[in-house]
């Protein structure tokens, strides 16, 4: 699952290694289903990315929300999708 998601976003090849083992950890938490749920579980995960000096491109972001959106309902990825096209992410 993680290298068809690498294989589509080829640009984070050559990451950090940290970094890779943050966001690979991120992927084995239990997410939540709901956008409701889902930002402070965001926020969260980003404040513990901040912490360590982890800093993610808008590439890395994407990569981020995939695996986050993996387990979710069409409907909750069609909402989160929108959000990230708000912001452009």
């Amino acid at each position: 699952m993680i290298d068809d998601l690498l294989k589509k976003y080829p640009e984070l090849t050559g990451m950090d290694q940290n970094k890779l083992d943050f966001i690979l950890a991120f992927a084995q938490k239990d997410k939540p289903k709901t956008t409701k749920d889902a930002m402070p579980f965001l926020l969260s995960y980003m404040s513990q990315a901040k912490k360590l000096n982890i800093n993610f491109s808008k590439p890395e972001i994407r990569f981020v929300c995939e695996l986050f959106m993996q387990d979710m309902s069409p409907e909750e990825k069609a909402r989160v999708q929108k959000m990230l096209d708000i912001v452009k992410a």
